[in-house]
């Protein structure tokens, strides 16, 4: 008599369903290849059954393996030949990373305690600073007693001053003076603080309002040092990435703020607009070819209204045509320019009748005509203000010292009464300028109009350190006779475009016309003794 059947736990059965379920799904997947799986007989009691499932469930496994194993051999054939060549080169180059050795075993020679000190005393360091002649000029000074105004005393010997930038002759102006020593009484020397932390007094907000209202322009910011206004302004717009297209004879404040800004910089010719449009149209190419960069990358054209390395003015009609051609934007920078062209002291754009809304940033000093200390921005408002938030010079340097601010106002009050003031300046540009025609053995560069001129050695020896001792015999023979000239001064190893040696020769309104001719005079004379 067969014995009668269990009946099975519940969580049994269910082990069992599950089980059965996952037999069939791994059957199933296997269908292509095999029959449908057949179908085994009940165990007899609970332990086989177990065992049996077991069974079945360790094939079911190895079956599985063998089917992905088989679905890696049909995708390896089924992949591109790039693929598997590159990863094929990767699993080489890391069997050869595992294998290879990171350092070279170098042969060691243990020293002595003696050839140590041996060699320590034998070892030199590189100079600090390359050796520098005790008779560099930078190293000899001309020591000014006084104020550097119409006459100055150099080296203890009076002379006419056609050396120092005070165009207006406001230096010694007893009003500029009186203003300055009533501001001294009130705020003291100095601020010791930047504008952002307890540095911005009532007066510098005073001088701003009053420098955009005389350039008619919407705002305008102040610096405490001439050189950092444009350094600091040109890197808080010009970033890495972007492409500013610079004249070659940009002054060493300009080219310090390009090197700041990290920008991709193109250089054109001195005054060349035909060179400068072949930039620009080589620049349009590269943007179609990469329109996404060009839609982030900006540009820039900068130039100076009045080239102080050369004298020259910027021929700034054309550059607004190519502006609006090729959709740059423009930064003037009108340190020389500012108080000496146009009819009320604007500076090149009121001198070429353009519109100040047409250039995009204007940049000045307030050393040269407004005889004080520092410089200016100025543009629309949201230009201007991007600068007290980025400007270097703004942010960290000590604000202008408020005496000075007030100089500059006071200056600022005698241009505005005194418009004829700039046509007297120009006049008496042209008439040395004229004077200094025909020099044997020297050319005048810069324009008529421009106060400040140089001289330059009409044949070079060759040498320009020759060159500078023979202009140097020049500025001497005239110091001796009572014309203060200087030379033109640069450091040579960090110019990108080295202007040749020259003689600088500035003109200001207190400069009668009878000394303007006696320094030509005397000029020429130095010209013929040193030179022939």
């Amino acid at each position: 008599m067969a014995p009668p059947r269990l009946p099975l736990p519940r969580s049994l059965l269910n082990d069992t369903r599950v089980s059965g379920a996952r037999r069939g799904r791994a059957w199933s997947r296997l269908s292509d290849v095999s029959a449908s799986p057949p179908v085994l007989p009940a165990p007899a009691d609970v332990s086989a059954r177990r065992g049996l499932e077991a069974a079945q469930a360790m094939a079911a496994a190895g079956t599985g393996q063998q089917w992905v194993l088989v679905e890696m051999v049909q995708a390896f054939y089924e992949a591109p030949a790039y693929h598997l060549i590159l990863e094929g080169i990767l699993i080489l180059w890391i069997i050869r990373l595992l294998f290879s050795k990171t350092y070279k075993l170098q042969e060691r020679s243990d020293l002595t305690p003696k050839e140590k000190e041996e060699l320590i005393e034998e070892w030199q360091p590189e100079p600090l600073v390359p050796p520098v002649s005790k008779d560099h000029p930078a190293l000899n000074y001309n020591i000014v007693s006084g104020p550097p105004s119409h006459k100055i005393i150099v080296n203890g010997k009076e002379c006419i001053n056609f050396a120092s930038f005070n165009f207006l002759g406001l230096l010694d102006n007893e009003r500029v003076k009186n203003a300055a020593q009533a501001s001294l009484k009130k705020y003291g020397v100095g601020t010791c603080g930047p504008r952002g932390f307890y540095g911005t007094f009532d007066v510098h907000l005073e001088l701003e309002d009053r420098l955009a209202k005389f350039m008619r322009t919407e705002e305008s910011i102040i610096y405490s040092y001439g050189f950092a206004t444009i350094a600091s302004a040109i890197p808080a717009y010009s970033k890495r990435g972007d492409i500013v297209f610079v004249d070659e004879a940009a002054c060493f404040a300009i080219q310090k703020g390009l090197q700041a800004s990290r920008s991709n910089i193109k250089l054109f010719k001195h005054n060349d607009m035909a060179d400068l449009e072949r930039l620009l149209r080589e620049q349009e190419i590269e943007d179609q070819k990469n329109p996404r960069k060009a839609c982030v990358t900006r540009r820039f054209i900068l130039v100076e209204g009045l080239y102080v390395n050369t004298g020259d003015i910027c021929p700034l009609p054309e550059l607004i045509k190519l502006k609006y051609k090729y959709k740059v934007r423009i930064f003037l920078e009108e340190s020389l320019s500012f108080g000496v062209l146009g009819e009320h002291g604007r500076g090149v754009t009121e001198h070429f009748g353009i519109n100040i809304d047409d250039i995009d940033l204007i940049s000045a000093n307030m050393e040269n005509s407004l005889a004080s200390i520092g410089g200016f921005c100025c543009g629309r408002s949201f230009v201007i203000d991007h600068q007290r938030l980025s400007g270097q010079g703004y942010c960290f340097s000590a604000s202008l010292p408020p005496l000075l601010a007030a100089a500059a106002i006071e200056a600022l009050n005698i241009m505005e009464e005194n418009p004829d003031i700039f046509e007297t300046l120009r006049e008496k540009c042209k008439r040395i300028h004229k004077a200094l025609q025909r020099i044997s053995g020297l050319i005048v560069v810069g324009e008529s109009f421009s106060p400040a001129l140089h001289l330059q050695l009409e044949e070079t020896s060759g040498s320009r350190e020759n060159d500078m001792k023979l202009l140097k015999r020049i500025v001497d023979y005239c110091m001796n006779r009572g014309i203060a000239l200087t030379q033109a001064c640069y450091l040579e190893k960090e110019e990108k475009c080295l202007p040749p040696p020259s003689i600088r020769v500035v003109v200001t309104v207190e400069q009668t016309e009878e000394e303007l001719d006696k320094a030509a005079s005397i000029i020429r004379e130095a010209a013929q003794s040193v030179l022939n």
